[in-house]
């Protein structure tokens, strides 16, 4: 048993999810008989460990002559140190070991991975942020009716992401004047954006002004490697094992006894909704044992404009027809290997 779930159990779900998926579009009923949905977290599971059996040659075979290998669900990213008919051939062999995987692949001494782009220059790897050309320099709009903490996680993700993937001054530089023209494009204001940009870098350098801004390489490579070695918002989560995070709920839930959240949705019209709310619970439980208990006036993102004018539901009369057609879905038809020659 996993969980307390038997064995047969959990094959049996995961038949249902892989042998019964049906969607609906144009009017019309249609039936997955290969594979699974792209948003089902079993369907990644197992299309990692189908994968992980279909790799095995090619992580053998880089072992045996030193070289990387990497995969994050269908990006590959492998280093090369034979000759490139060598490679062409080896990649090509690959193609026919299953007939629902076809690589797609790039050779080169500088490619992307995700949202990195890898270097190889005479030996040394740099490492740069990748931005995809037909991507926009877009993000939120200064403009735009969310609270005040979304424009700051924007700027400041972006610059965690340059100091994190900048393996050299020159590219951290580029970089940042990116991120600044990106977000002055969206209508951000210059002192808005300079201040979160010495907030963010104080807060892990130092508090004395004369390290607030990197100005040189030496500085540059300070803050990275301070920044490097804190955990990731995902790391930070998953580090304690399952027994402590059980514990943690627990009083945290016990310490709720003497709280009040009141959450509302977010509009600027409201910016001193939360004011307010505090003073007329203080008016109106004054010299009562409510005021023992702290009030917590909190907001939630408004929804986008796309959940309110799309309906992705079909009708309730609509799903009561019965299935009209059978599509065969292959959803391993195209993989993408990056290659870099060494």
């Amino acid at each position: 048993k996993v969980k307390g779930i038997s064995i047969d159990t959990i094959k049996k779900l995961a038949s249902i999810i892989l042998k019964d998926n049906v969607f609906a579009y144009g009017k019309k009923f249609y039936k997955q008989t290969t594979g699974g949905a792209m948003g089902s977290s079993l369907t990644l599971t197992l299309a990692n460990i189908f994968m992980a059996k279909w790799q095995k040659n090619i992580v053998e075979e880089q072992t045996k002559t030193g070289e990387f290998y990497g995969r994050y669900i269908d990006d590959i990213f492998m280093t090369w140190n034979r000759s490139e008919e060598e490679l062409r051939k080896f990649l090509d062999d690959v193609n026919t070991w299953h007939p629902n995987i076809k690589l797609d692949y790039k050779i080169g001494n500088s490619l992307p991975f995700l949202d990195v782009q890898l270097t190889n220059n005479n030996g040394i790897l740099s490492t740069s942020v990748y931005h995809k050309p037909a991507a926009e320099p877009y993000v939120t709009p200064f403009i735009s009716d969310h609270p005040r903490h979304v424009f700051i996680n924007i700027i400041q993700t972006s610059l965690a992401r340059a100091v994190r993937y900048s393996s050299t001054f020159e590219a951290f530089n580029y970089e940042r004047r990116y991120i600044k023209l990106m977000l002055l494009y969206n209508g951000y204001p210059s002192t808005f954006i300079e201040n979160q940009f010495h907030k963010y870098l104080s807060d892990y350098i130092s508090t004395s002004p004369f390290l607030q801004m990197i100005d040189d390489e030496k500085k540059f490579f300070q803050f990275r490697q301070k920044l490097l070695g804190q955990p990731t918002p995902h790391a930070d989560e998953t580090k304690q094992p399952n027994e402590c995070t059980t514990k943690l709920d627990t009083a945290t839930i016990t310490n709720y006894q003497e709280k009040l959240f009141i959450h509302y949705t977010h509009e600027k019209r409201f910016n001193v909704f939360k004011r307010d709310m505090h003073h007329v619970y203080e008016d109106t439980f004054k010299s009562t044992p409510a005021m023992y208990t702290n009030l917590i006036v909190g907001n939630r993102n408004r929804r986008q404009a796309s959940d309110e004018l799309i309906h992705k539901r079909p009708t309730q009369t609509f799903l009561l027809n019965e299935i009209t057609q059978k599509v065969r879905w292959q959803p391993f038809q195209s993989r993408h290997i990056h290659t870099m020659a060494w």
